[in-house]
């Protein structure tokens, strides 16, 4: 199968390019800049800007199925903003081409009104890509535990660098947090699964934790012993400044994952543990695997 994997170069796409070789797809990476990506042997590179619609012409050509991985939390306040343009610039383009499938990684979180402003973004980026004829399987994933992760690098050094940490009532909140080479497995796997065409899951490990418990037990296997007071009355708002004094996590993407907290990231529906049957990574081992890397 030809396949395209957009955001190739991120944490994700950077482990998902070589499983889709090994699994047989013919794959073509998207990047923005070609000259800084060592693409794995056999894999074509296209270089382009999904906020660029000039630059996509050519490269959807003979494509079967195109991944998006795309975020742009990264570049500050106007993430949502450039989000919306390079799903909507990717829609355009996948459309012209005819391209029969897309996969999509998005977050998982409850519904309504109430979700953080980076997760109302993924939110709308799926409903964008969902407008059009070709099938959409979107997976709704939680924190991705794998070195290069960001959420997983704020647990890490928190964990590592604060003896005490004065927190707001996020640290109660519950996750659902899924090892890398996991979610690796069923991005793969859903390419084989015809029933996954036009679906959307959600996608966790074996364990379900409190914030508190994930920095807890990487503070274990970091042999450190942080003691942890969550206070009612403080607010996410005040705890992104020890997040910005303590972590390398840089700004823009650190505040919105910390207003996000608020959110119960939980799967309610795991039928595709039927469609796709992999054995989950026990978050322990997700971060020992991390660690090690």
């Amino acid at each position: 199968m030809n396949v395209l994997v957009t955001g190739a170069t991120g944490f994700v796409g950077n482990s998902l390019v070589p499983a889709l070789v090994s699994a047989g797809h013919t794959v073509t990476a998207m990047t923005r800049d070609a000259s800084s990506y060592d693409p794995p042997d056999g894999v074509s590179v296209t270089e382009c800007d999904l906020l660029s619609p000039e630059t996509l012409e050519d490269s959807f050509q003979s494509v079967d199925v195109a991944y998006y991985l795309v975020h742009s939390l990264q570049t500050g306040e106007a993430f949502a903003r450039r989000d919306r343009e390079a799903a909507q610039n990717f829609v355009r383009a996948a459309s012209k081409a005819g391209i029969e499938r897309v996969i999509y990684l998005g977050g998982l979180g409850e519904t309504g009104g109430e979700l953080s402003e980076h997760l109302r973004s993924r939110r709308e980026v799926e409903s964008i890509l969902d407008s059009n004829e070709y099938e959409l399987t979107t997976l709704r994933a939680a924190i991705i535990i794998g070195r290069g992760s960001t959420s997983f690098t704020m647990i890490r050094q928190l964990a590592e660098r604060l003896p005490v940490m004065v927190t707001p009532k996020w640290v109660r909140t519950e996750c659902q947090p899924i090892a890398l080479q996991d979610a690796i497995a069923y991005l793969v796997g859903v390419l084989d699964v015809p029933e996954t065409a036009d679906e959307t899951f959600e996608i966790g490990g074996p364990d379900v934790l409190t914030y508190q418990q994930m920095l807890n037990q990487t503070a274990s296997h970091l042999g450190t012993d942080p003691l942890i007071i969550p206070v009612p009355v403080l607010s996410p708002a005040l705890s992104v400044y020890w997040v910005d004094l303590v972590t390398t996590v840089p700004q823009s993407v650190a505040h919105p994952l910390i207003y996000g907290l608020k959110n119960s990231v939980v799967v309610t529906d795991d039928r595709i543990r039927d469609l796709v049957p992999i054995t989950l990574t026990p978050f322990d081992q997700a971060i020992e695997d991390a660690l090690s890397e």
